[in-house]
């Protein structure tokens, strides 16, 4: 084999699928752009809010709070499902692992602690 004319056969069938997927999506767009319906009209064109009207300007601010609450959520949420197999594991993990895992929990309490004396978790001020 000479340099220069190696040519990789492995990946040859993820690039036709590659071909394959991406030619599939442009095609169905394209031949949908002709058998769908075009109905505009005014209460279609309205924004939607969950199936109210809308209730502010779509440039109206939200607060912070909002924002904060979902991180929150989403951090403390996260860190509980890495408790779940190490619940399952419980019966054959060592005394090293049982310290870790107080650890990480007393971790999760110093956050917690913490999101509550900055006021965080509270909704309204």
């Amino acid at each position: 084999m000479t340099p220069g004319t190696y040519i990789p056969t492995e990946y040859l069938p993820i690039l036709i699928m590659l071909l394959f997927a991406t030619g599939f999506g442009v095609i169905t767009l394209w031949v949908g752009r002709f058998f769908r319906l075009r109905r505009p009209y005014e209460e279609k064109l309205e924004g939607y809010e969950s199936g109210n009207p809308p209730s502010a300007p779509p440039r109206f601010r939200f607060s912070i709070k909002f924002y904060l609450i979902a991180i929150l959520f989403v951090v403390f949420d996260v860190e509980a499902i890495f408790l779940y197999p190490w619940a399952l594991v419980y019966d054959h993990i060592g005394i090293f692992a049982v310290i870790e895992m107080f650890l990480f929990i007393f971790l999760l309490l110093i956050g917690y602690a913490y999101a509550w004396r900055k006021e965080a978790l509270e909704w309204e001020r």
